[in-house]
């Protein structure tokens, strides 16, 4: 079995190559020079280029020819390819993995979508490999893939919305009343659809990563055994206030900490702050 998936999971292409994953990277353009996300450019000097640049970044899905030479040049090894990718509701990179699937005739290809991003994506992939190499079956971990999706929570807050309102990741007219009147939104991440939903308001920013806190317990009573995970965009004071502020709540075991790459942060900015995370009883075991 081959395992594919895109730099929305955030993994770098030296990570994927250790567990033996192709990551096929989605592009990001800074000030006119392109990049190949995940592969050729640093996730913490990236946020210099983007306040340096007088225009806003420019993201955009692999090409179908990219995602069909890599599947090609897998199906000769093995008839059997797990496509593991960022949520549809946020980029069209799950649709033109299937269209270039549609074009390869000596393989079978699933997908996952994993209506998330991020170290929330990376989450499933690293799943799929541990799987993979304890020689479980397509089915077993598809469906395995299938329980982490309904466990597992992606929130997060930002300091400032201009670049999801460019990216039209939000509502235009909410994002700017927003903007004006100086609100910061914690967002949930849809299990639904896989898009950015706001689901709390708070006046600053260092009371938007409280109400992270606060969106966690809608999901988790307190005192729960949390697996999670930090994520931030160049920030990682914010990532440290929130997790003390989880586990003051929360059982916690953490994973290490994640940068936001480079095709995410483009349409969030510096200073994202978010937690992926998950009730360890409600989790499937993976070897």
């Amino acid at each position: 079995m081959k395992i594919v998936t895109d730099s929305g999971a955030d993994l770098s292409f030296e990570e994927c190559q250790q567990i033996g994953v192709h990551m096929v990277p989605l592009k990001v353009e800074v000030d006119g020079v392109s990049y190949q996300a995940g592969v050729d450019i640093d996730p913490v000097k990236f946020y210099d280029m983007m306040d340096a640049s007088p225009t806003m970044p420019i993201t955009s899905t692999p090409s179908i020819g990219a995602f069909v030479e890599v599947y090609e040049k897998l199906a000769e090894e093995d008839d059997e390819i797990l496509s593991i990718h960022i949520s549809s509701g946020l980029s069209g990179t799950c649709n033109v993995a299937r269209q270039a699937a549609e074009l390869i005739k000596n393989a079978r290809i699933h997908f996952i979508d994993t209506l998330t991003l991020s170290a929330g994506e990376a989450w499933y992939v690293l799943a799929a490999a541990k799987m993979r190499e304890a020689n479980r079956s397509m089915d077993e971990i598809i469906t395995k893939l299938d329980q982490m999706q309904k466990a597992v929570y992606t929130q997060f807050t930002l300091p400032d919305l201009k670049y999801l309102i460019a990216g039209g990741r939000i509502s235009h007219l909410r994002g700017l009343l927003a903007s004006l009147l100086g609100i910061k939104p914690v967002i949930e991440v849809s299990k639904e659809d896989g898009k950015y939903y706001d689901k709390i308001k708070r006046r600053s920013f260092q009371k938007a990563i409280d109400g992270i806190v606060e969106l966690v317990l809608r999901n988790h009573a307190a005192g729960s055994r949390l697996l999670a995970q930090i994520c931030t965009a160049a920030n990682p004071e914010g990532g440290e206030i929130l997790k003390k502020a989880m586990d003051n709540i929360f059982q916690v075991t953490w994973l290490p900490v994640v940068k936001l790459g480079t095709a995410l942060g483009a349409h969030t900015g510096r200073g994202l702050v978010g937690v992926i995370c998950a009730d360890e009883d409600a989790l499937p075991a993976i070897p």
